[in-house]
C-alpha cells in the first residue's frame, strides 16, 4: 500500500550519469524536492557520490532506492560499465535508514512507466485496439538494458532480465562483417555491443574499414573532443557524412530486431516500450520505418509483432521516478 506523502533518496546510477533526487511521493504523483547529475566516471563509487549530494541537500528521508544500470542479486550489484560494487545494506548504515533498496535500473524505469504522462510517451507503432499481456521494456545508452512486466489478469509486474548481454545474431553479410570486426575487440560479441553508444562508434569503424572511406578532419576532431557516439549521430541527422548516415541507419536497424527478440521471449502483446538516453535524440531515424520493419522482420510471428504497440519513452527521469515509486511502495518492510 503505498504511504502519503513518502520522502524518497532515488537515484539512476548509468555507467555515464548517475541522477540523484529527493522526491515526495504519494500514490502515483510525485513531487521532486531537489535534484543533481554527477558524470559518473568522475567518482570512486556511488557512496561518493552520495556524500557530495547530502553535503548540499538536507533531508529528512522514510526510504531510498536506486536503480543501477547492472544485475542486482542480494541486494548488491555490480556496475557493468563502471569499476563499482553496491551494496543497500552500506547505503542504508551510511544514511542511518532501515529500508534502501536497489533495482536494476530497467526494472526501475519499468515501475517509473506508471509516473508518466501522455506527453512523454511517443507511439511508433498502434498496435491492436485491446493490448493486453505482458509488456517489454529496451534501453540503448551507455549499454543495453532489457526488462519485462508479468501481466497476471489485473496488473503488471515489473522483472529485471540481462538479455543485452545474449549473443549478437548476425543475418547478412554486412552483419557477418560487424561481427568479425566485433570480434578482434571482444572475446563475447553480445548484442549491448551493437545497440548502445559504443556500439554505434563500433558500427561506424566497421563502416569505414569496409567501405574505405577515409573520416574527415572535422569528425575525427569531433570524436576525440566529445562525445564520439553523439558526433557520428549528429553527423548523421545533419546529413553531413554517408558512412555516418549509414551507420545510424544500421544501429537503428539492430535496435528493432533485438526488440523483436524481447517482445517474442517476453510474449510482449501487451507492448515494447523503447528507453534510454539516445532514442529521444534520434525519433526522426525511430520515426522513418527502419525499427518498425526490423521489429516485424521475425518470419512467421510478423503478424503477432504487428499487433504490439511499440512506444517510446522521451522521459529520461523514468527510472529515477520509478524507484521512488517502488520505495513508497515497499516503505512496510525492510528489504535489505
Amino acid at each position: 500500500m503505498d504511504n502519503p506523502n513518502t520522502r524518497i533518496l532515488a537515484g539512476d546510477i548509468g555507467g555515464t550519469t548517475t541522477r540523484i533526487a529527493v522526491l515526495d511521493v504519494c500514490g502515483r504523483e510525485l513531487e521532486t524536492l531537489t535534484k543533481a547529475s554527477y558524470p559518473s566516471q568522475q567518482f570512486t563509487s556511488l557512496d561518493e557520490i552520495i556524500a557530495d549530494f547530502q553535503d548540499t541537500h538536507q533531508h529528512t528521508l522514510n526510504a531510498a532506492c536506486f536503480g543501477v544500470a547492472g544485475p542486482v542479486q542480494q541486494q548488491t550489484a555490480s556496475i557493468t560499465n563502471l569499476p563499482w560494487q553496491i551494496s543497500a545494506a552500506n547505503i542504508g548504515e551510511h544514511l542511518e535508514l532501515a529500508r534502501v533498496s536497489l533495482l536494476n535500473d530497467l526494472e526501475a524505469t519499468a515501475w517509473g512507466l506508471r509516473t508518466l504522462h501522455e506527453h512523454d510517451v511517443y507511439t511508433l507503432q498502434q498496435g491492436t485496439e485491446l493490448a493486453i499481456g505482458n509488456a517489454a521494456i529496451i534501453a540503448a545508452g551507455t549499454g543495453l538494458g532489457e526488462a519485462g512486466f508479468y501481466f497476471d489478469g489485473h496488473k503488471h509486474h515489473p522483472f529485471a532480465c540481462e538479455g543485452g548481454h545474449a549473443d549478437f545474431s548476425p543475418q547478412t553479410e554486412l552483419d557477418m562483417a560487424l561481427l568479425r570486426h566485433l570480434q578482434t575487440r571482444h572475446e563475447h560479441v553480445s548484442w549491448e555491443r551493437v545497440v548502445s553508444g559504443d556500439g554505434l562508434v563500433s558500427i561506424h569503424e566497421c563502416l569505414c574499414q569496409l567501405r574505405q572511406r577515409p573520416m574527415p578532419d572535422w569528425l575525427q576532431q569531433a570524436m576525440s573532443e566529445g562525445d564520439a557516439a553523439a558526433a557520428i549521430s549528429e553527423a548523421a541527422q545533419q546529413g553531413r557524412d554517408d558512412t555516418c548516415v549509414e551507420a545510424l541507419g544500421l544501429f537503428v536497424h539492430h535496435y528493432g530486431v533485438e526488440a523483436g527478440n524481447l517482445a517474442l521471449k517476453i510474449m510482449a502483446t501487451g507492448g515494447v516500450y523503447i528507453a534510454g538516453g539516445i532514442a529521444p535524440k534520434i525519433m526522426q531515424q525511430l520515426q522513418d520505418g527502419t525499427f518498425i520493419k526490423a521489429f516485424h522482420g521475425k518470419g512467421r510471428m510478423q503478424g503477432l509483432l504487428e499487433q504490439m504497440p511499440v512506444r517510446v519513452v522521451l522521459n529520461e527521469e523514468a527510472a529515477l521516478q520509478g524507484a521512488a515509486v517502488y520505495a513508497a511502495s515497499y516503505t512496510s518492510q525492510t528489504v535489505y
